[in-house]
């Protein structure tokens, strides 16, 4: 019964091993990440220091705006009168 046991934790761990080097392995895809992804970059960069800031200036923490600046429609409206 021990043996059965132990080739079952060495399969497991096999098994985890795989999924771990397929989540880093994958490189920059397009798109969203799914969010077990997500979870998992970043429980695996809480322990280090050197979170990078966005382009743009924002914290990490920000979430982005997206869509169109506030003030644009404005703008747009008066170009198309004149």
């Amino acid at each position: 019964m021990l043996n059965e046991l132990r080739v079952e934790r060495q399969q497991i761990e096999e098994a985890i091993l795989t999924l771990e080097r397929l989540a880093r392995g994958r490189g920059r895809r397009r798109g969203r990440p799914p969010s077990w992804l997500k979870e998992a970059a970043a429980s695996a960069s809480e322990g280090s220091e050197s979170e990078q800031f966005s382009t743009n200036g924002a914290t990490p923490a920000e979430p982005r705006r997206r869509g169109r600046p506030p003030g644009s429609k404005k703008q747009l409206a008066q170009a198309a009168e004149a």
